[in-house]
């Protein structure tokens, strides 16, 4: 059985429906119609918030924060899959289809 709570590079992600959203500042933050629950993603959650409004794999995404905010892959991919993995488990994103690292 798949763990729909461990993400790996080639997992496809997206956003759940049922979310609101607004720039406060240059913060995103976001109210979970679903759960009744506000978030604030701050700078860089928001920048991956709206990487992730269309289905992408993490790689994909890891790439993106690397090259926008010149980071090393290795730390960026680790803060991201954390990041993504509290999303999933908030139910604010959606696994797409869920693929292992080669």
């Amino acid at each position: 059985m798949l763990n729909t709570n461990k993400l790996y590079t080639e997992t496809i992600i997206v956003q759940s429906p049922g979310n609101i959203i607004s720039d406060m500042d240059g913060e995103t933050v976001m109210m979970s119609i679903d759960n009744g629950k506000y978030y604030n993603l701050g700078v860089i959650g928001g920048y991956i918030w709206g990487n992730i409004g269309t289905p992408i794999t993490i790689k994909t995404l890891v790439s993106k924060l690397s090259n926008e905010f010149n980071v090393e892959d290795s730390q960026c991919k680790k803060d991201v899959i954390h990041f993504l993995e509290q999303l999933l488990n908030e139910k604010i994103i959606m696994i797409e289809k869920g693929l292992k690292d080669s």
